[in-house]
């Protein structure tokens, strides 16, 4: 019997340092091309996608990432896996589409149609159906007349689009909205309808809104759906082995058939893990990687790399309780050698500030200082808050807010 092939933890360090582009001789020039690497930007937060994208650059700033989303348009940002806004290519956009977006849609539509079915707009299943396409042409109409517009403006456009529905009714959280904010996510899972610059400088969370042909005149293109999911899990495991069956399930949302489906036609290898468990890698992609020269990284909160797997002791050690809100997102992290050994946040007076947890040695200290330093100029006059998820414990210890 052959001998099963084994994947110690240097081996996976070494292949995140250089596939998430993190290594100093790893870095990129192109914004589009580290998106592109770690398959989406996490777009949550819109502040994880500009210092994401740069921290992995040689050079740039701000008004580059800018240029690739709203100028050269070549960056998307889609409602795409776990019904989470990524950011990607043009060319990884119709993958992530048909394998996640074109489910949440299904979805999404079946919600709002019980929302609406509260509000008295149609006496049956298919009249409220009908509401909803009508509803669905003006919102569409809109954005095509107006180019880019906010939520409040798509709303003032139609008056089915200023209806409001009732979210969690009953409920001691319960609230309103009206029907062209949901709309807005419905269009946008469906492929027809893209977050645009937003309000405000690249921190802020109110968009503007445009119909996806100003991004892709012929729109995306439609791929089959378990053709899309392969591909997508070649893509994920290409940057994120070797990653466990879980890992890829929590990371697209999907249910273990579309996993097992997607690996079957990939053909994966089976490899022992050090510290126990299963993982995938493609079968192409055996060979050892060499370790890169020592780095250090300061990753923003909710970034890709941190959040691309569901099984993370091989680089987060017993850090987690510190560093992830209670919804599992994990805040700002310090990096050394392919793994999590602290966290940073910015003080009072905006400057930023580190906290180890666990003992580094001077080497680590001083490469963490010059990312802090190159970091810094970046965020100068701009103070990121933690409004898409929770503070974590170290970031209300590093603010003072504990």
């Amino acid at each position: 019997m052959a001998t099963r092939m084994r994947v110690d933890t240097a081996e996976r360090r070494a292949r995140l340092a250089w596939r998430h582009r993190l290594a100093v001789e790893a870095r990129s020039d192109d914004p589009v091309e580290v998106a592109r690497d770690l398959v989406a930007l996490h777009g949550t937060d819109p502040s994880s996608v500009h210092l994401g994208a740069l921290v992995r650059m040689r050079a740039g700033g701000i008004a580059d990432v800018e240029r690739a989303l709203y100028e050269d348009r070549s960056l998307l940002r889609l409602l795409g896996m776990r019904r989470t806004v990524f950011v990607t290519s043009l060319d990884v956009a119709p993958v992530v589409q048909a394998a996640c977006s074109r489910a949440v849609a299904v979805r999404e539509r079946r919600n709002l149609a019980g929302f609406l079915a509260q509000t008295g707009v149609a006496a049956d299943a298919a009249g409220i159906e009908e509401w909803l396409a009508g509803a669905e042409r003006a919102a569409l109409d809109a954005l095509e007349a107006g180019g880019e517009i906010t939520a409040a403006e798509l709303a003032a456009a139609d008056p089915r689009l200023s209806t409001e529905i009732v979210l969690s009714r009953g409920k001691s959280y319960e609230g309103r909205q009206k029907v062209a904010s949901r709309l807005l996510l419905l269009l946008a899972a469906e492929g027809l309808a893209v977050r645009g610059r937003p309000r405000g400088s690249w921190t802020s969370h109110q968009y503007r809104w445009s119909p996806l042909t100003r991004w892709c005149p012929d729109g995306l293109a439609e791929l089959d759906t378990q053709e899309a999911e392969t591909d997508l899990a070649r893509r994920w495991l290409r940057t994120f082995g070797p990653g466990t069956a879980d890992d890829l399930r929590w990371w697209t949302g999907w249910t273990k058939t579309q996993v097992k489906r997607a690996l079957a036609e990939l053909g994966t290898v089976e490899a022992d893990l050090e510290g126990g468990g299963t993982g995938l890698l493609l079968p192409d992609d055996l060979d050892p990687t060499p370790a890169p020269d020592p780095w250090a990284a300061l990753l923003p909160a909710l970034d890709s790399t941190p959040m691309g797997w569901h099984e993370r002791d091989w680089y987060l050690g017993d850090h987690a309780s510190r560093l992830f809100d209670r919804a599992g997102n994990i805040g700002p992290s310090v990096w050394w050698n392919g793994r999590i050994v602290g966290g940073w946040a910015q003080d009072a007076t905006g400057e930023i500030v580190c906290r180890y947890l666990e003992e580094v040695g001077r080497d680590a200290e001083a490469a963490v200082r010059a990312e802090a330093e190159r970091l810094a100029p970046l965020l100068t006059g701009v103070r990121l808050t933690a409004r898409t998820r929770g503070k974590t414990w170290l970031e209300e210890e590093l603010t003072g807010t504990a």
